[in-house]
C-alpha cells in the first residue's frame, strides 16, 4: 500500500529519544511533520536534522509538531539530540513498520548501489490527521524550509 495525499496518516507510537513515546493520534489538533532519515550522525541527516532545529522557532508559531523517525536506537538518539540540541522529538521505528506504513522503505540507490532501506521522506500531516504533502527521495538542501512553507500554507 503507498502512502496519499488525502488519505489518514497510519497511526503509531514509536518510543523517543528521553525514554518515553510519541503517538500521532494524540496530536491531533495541529499539523504534524515526520520526517524519515536514514541514520543518526551522518552527514545528510545531521544537516536535516539542524535544518528543522535552526527554523523549530518558526514551525512552533506555526504550531507544528514535528517527529524525526529512522531506525537508530533510543540511545544513539538520545546523543545525537543532545550533541545538537535538537527540539523536537526523535523516534526509533526499530522494525521499520511505520517507515513501511510511509513509504520511506524500500529500494534505493546510492554510490551507484541498489540496496533495501530507509528512503528519505517527509509527511505532512493536518491537525485532523489527514497526509496533506509528501516529499520522497528528499534532497537536504532547503528542504526543511519547503516544509515550513507547506505548513503555513494549511492555516
Amino acid at each position: 500500500m503507498t502512502l496519499v495525499v488525502g488519505q489518514p496518516a497510519p497511526d503509531f507510537t514509536l518510543p523517543v529519544a528521553g525514554g518515553d513515546t510519541v503517538t500521532l493520534s494524540a496530536l491531533r489538533g495541529q499539523p504534524v511533520v515526520i520526517y524519515f532519515y536514514p541514520r543518526d550522525n551522518t552527514p545528510g541527516c545531521t544537516q536535516e536534522a539542524c535544518d528543522f532545529r535552526d527554523r523549530f522557532p518558526d514551525f512552533t508559531a506555526a504550531r507544528a509538531a514535528i517527529i524525526g523517525i529512522s531506525k537508530d536506537s533510543i540511545a544513539s538518539h538520545d546523543k545525537f539530540k543532545a550533541k545538537y540540541d535538537l527540539p523536537f522529538v526523535l523516534a526509533s521505528d526499530a522494525d521499520a513498520a511505520v517507515c513501511q506504513a510511509y513509504g520511506a522503505w524500500g529500494e534505493k540507490t546510492f554510490c551507484g548501489k541498489t540496496s533495501i532501506g530507509l528512503i528519505r521522506s517527509t509527511a505532512l500531516v493536518d491537525a485532523v490527521g489527514v497526509v496533506r504533502m509528501i516529499w520522497r527521495g528528499v534532497k537536504v538542501k532547503e528542504h526543511a524550509a519547503k516544509v515550513l512553507e507547506a505548513v503555513k500554507a494549511l492555516s
